[in-house]
């Protein structure tokens, strides 16, 4: 008999405390704890919030704006590592399925940093390390291109999980993926983007997509979104005059949860901090496959074809023989013990 879990999930809306990484994670596990207590059994936080977004790529230009980058690298993470280690354990305390976004370190070079995304099970364990694909416009300042070893979908106490960073939610391909191997709840992680053309709703704009994504595949989008916090806006107006005024307009950033007919489940957050909760009943995304089963009977997988690539990124390969295919082997398993 299928079963379908029923669970109440969470999404954070907030900013980090700016390139602070240890006082940012103390912040998320106090937020775990508080999304926990109120019942929830996944919380969703928003793109890099460990512990910073480069908001001076978009207010500076490149000269101006490396000293800060410097900075976040400075602030970056390992996955796995210490601070990874701690949420994780307060997502095992709390009993919590958790979706953050960390900005990532590379094991290989001290100037190389990734938007990652980090899934953590209600028993501690890393499920994923998903690299954004492509950093959108002034974001390729910042971040390297990730690739596809993560783009998966985990199995949770909550049900096939999977997740992708701001702009990758626009990506049919990447999304398509993931709706490939099952999945049912997905995470979609936002900044806010006050600097966007005059023109740009960023609110409406993220609610879109996740309207999307969920019609679509008939699934759960729960989407979390950074805020611009007040320390943000004076830490970008010292080096830049005009960083408070790009920094100041309002419906930059939407946070909710989003049901597979394409609806805001509830009341959304728009702006201002908080944590936004719904109930979801993944037995609702059965019926409208009926109509549209993108990835089952409503396709044509004789007419389209697609293919992922999803062997890791290397910066070289060493041919040293048995040697060092046995260490190849240890560091694949070491990998996935990693994840």
């Amino acid at each position: 008999m299928l079963d379908l879990p029923r669970f109440k999930a969470a999404a954070v809306q907030a900013a980090p405390v700016f390139l602070n990484t240890e006082a940012t994670v103390d912040k998320v596990c106090a937020l775990i704890g508080e999304a926990a207590g109120n019942g929830a059994r996944l919380v969703a936080f928003p793109e890099v919030f460990v512990s910073a977004y480069p908001y001076w790529s978009w207010v500076m230009n490149p000269v101006e704006g490396s000293p800060w980058f410097e900075k976040l690298v400075r602030s970056a993470v390992h996955v796995p590592g210490p601070e990874i280690a701690k949420i994780a354990e307060a997502a095992a305390r709390h009993r919590i399925n958790v979706v953050i976004g960390v900005n990532e370190r590379s094991r290989n070079g001290i100037g190389t940093i990734y938007n990652t995304l980090v899934t953590i099970a209600d028993d501690g364990r890393i499920l994923g390390r998903h690299r954004k694909l492509v950093p959108t416009w002034a974001e390729k300042l910042t971040w390297a291109p990730g690739d596809a070893s993560a783009l998966k979908v985990h199995d949770t106490s909550i049900g096939p999980l999977g997740a992708l960073a701001c702009g990758e939610n626009t990506n049919t391909l990447a999304r398509f993926s993931l709706l490939a191997q099952g999945e049912l709840v997905h995470v979609a992680s936002y900044i806010a983007l006050p600097v966007a053309p005059a023109d740009y709703d960023m609110a409406e704009a993220i609610k879109v997509r996740a309207a999307a994504h969920c019609f679509e595949g008939k699934v759960f989008t729960i989407v979390s979104c950074s805020t611009v916090s007040q320390e943000i806006v004076e830490a970008m107006s010292a080096s830049h005059p005009q960083a408070r005024d790009l920094l100041a307009r309002r419906n930059s950033a939407f946070s909710g949860i989003l049901g597979p007919d394409g609806r805001v489940i509830g009341e959304p957050l728009i702006d201002d901090e908080g944590i936004v909760y719904a109930e979801i009943d993944l037995a609702r995304c059965i019926q409208p496959r009926q109509m549209h089963d993108i990835t089952g009977h409503y396709n044509r997988f004789d007419v389209f074809d697609l293919r992922v690539n999803r062997r890791p990124l290397q910066p070289a390969r060493f041919d040293d023989g048995d040697l060092d295919a046995n260490f190849e082997s240890l560091s694949e398993a070491n990998l996935e013990t990693d994840q």
